[in-house]
């Protein structure tokens, strides 16, 4: 119910057409402002076409793209605009596609942070979750953002939970949503490698945060993993491979499911990585430098803050027993550091389900409460303006119908 009123507020001003809203300008308002946001269009493309360039030419898209830059945009969220569309309308899909996927992503983060115990009070946290200000925006026009983030936690829950199978299948469909979903694959590894160097080692007693059991505790076995939780025999203490793990296989099997898909539409197994001026990892902090197109401005101090909060995040998350939220956490925040891209609030939103675990005690408190009642207006008077200036140049809709 928070995300459809939400998202209706947001949508009020356009649905009603005013040319004025709380001080805002309007320009010919309408919901096309909605329709045409960025992204959200260029993966109504491959919902049609399916990659395939000659459909891709003859929908005659106004836009001055190749066929092969529609390979940046995998095809899971554009396969479910397909499906969809037989109801709505391919527009209308792109729209209802996201919605729907924020309203289970609302759903499902409420049970995932109830299931772990990370915070007593799930409901508002859930809350807050939604209303990040560029996750706001996202979730309210058509993206992949909250379908890849959805899938990205369903993975961390059965991971925690050692069905690895479910989390390799739910991994290689984030991998099929978004290419950074691979990195779930490395976490993994990370994770699995820390869990055997502590079965090497049968002495352990470290106490991560939340795991309820007091260092030093009298009474434990030898042997007994305070952070997987279980004892061992001091006999057969050593490292012993779990034939589950092969399940996480189904990580990079879904990336190379997507290239074999271009490699049969283009041609080109490594069509993704020709797309264009697509591929923005460079360097650490490489988003520093304003002479580059996909930055393009010197005002950058909001990025920092951004860093600033998702390093709090892997430093604070660095001993919870969860060992898949840190380690994905620190993953994503180094691949994070390597993109060269102005909208790094945007490339960063699937951290934003891990700072919430991380500061549930913060962002739960009465003092954020108030804080965050107080800025409300804000964040909508933002994501208002930001759908009137993020918008594509579409001339020509008949492509995208």
């Amino acid at each position: 119910m928070i995300v459809l009123v939400s998202t209706l507020i947001l949508w009020l001003p356009f649905i009603l057409r005013f040319s004025h809203w709380l001080g805002l300008s309007i320009s010919e308002s309408n919901f096309l402002y909605i329709y045409k946001h960025y992204d959200g269009p260029l993966y109504i493309i491959p919902a049609k076409s399916f990659y395939d360039p000659e459909i891709i030419k003859t929908l005659r898209v106004d836009i001055s793209l190749i066929p092969g830059y529609y390979a940046a945009h995998l095809p899971l969220y554009s396969l479910f605009i397909r499906i969809f569309s037989y109801v709505f309308g391919y527009l209308k899909s792109m729209i209802f596609t996201n919605v729907f996927f924020t309203v289970i992503l609302a759903g499902f983060f409420y049970y995932f942070i109830r299931f772990f115990q990370i915070t007593k009070k799930p409901l508002l946290l859930a809350t807050i979750f939604l209303f990040l200000p560029r996750f706001l925006v996202v979730r309210s026009v058509g993206a992949p953002e909250s379908l890849f983030i959805l899938l990205v936690l369903v993975s961390l829950f059965f991971f925690e939970k050692k069905n690895y199978l479910f989390a390799g299948v739910f991994g290689g469909l984030a991998t099929m949503t978004k290419s950074p979903g691979i990195l779930l694959f490395f976490a993994y590894l990370l994770a699995i490698g820390e869990q055997c160097l502590k079965q090497n080692n049968p002495v352990n007693i470290r106490n991560p945060i939340g795991n309820g059991l007091p260092a030093g505790r009298q009474g434990l076995p030898r042997s007994f993993d305070v952070t997987s939780g279980f004892a061992r025999d001091d006999n057969n203490a050593k490292f012993a491979f779990n034939w589950r793990w092969f399940g996480l296989i189904f990580i990079p099997i879904g990336l190379l499911l997507v290239f074999i898909l271009y490699y049969f539409q283009f041609g080109d197994f490594f069509a993704y990585f020709k797309s264009g001026d697509n591929i923005h990892l460079v360097f650490p902090y490489a988003i520093f430098n304003a002479s580059k197109s996909w930055v393009g401005t010197a005002w950058l101090e909001d990025v920092l803050f951004v860093f600033f909060i998702y390093i709090l995040t892997v430093i604070t998350l660095r001993n919870t027993k969860h060992r898949s939220f840190f380690y994905f956490s620190l993953v994503y925040l180094i691949a994070t550091t390597f993109v060269q891209h102005r909208d790094i609030s945007r490339y960063s939103l699937p951290l934003w389900p891990m700072a919430c675990i991380a500061f549930e005690s913060f962002f739960t408190s009465k003092k954020f409460k108030i804080a965050a009642m107080i800025l409300l207006p804000a964040i909508f008077l933002y994501a208002w303006n930001f759908f009137v200036q993020n918008v594509m140049p579409i001339g020509e809709w008949q492509p995208f119908l």
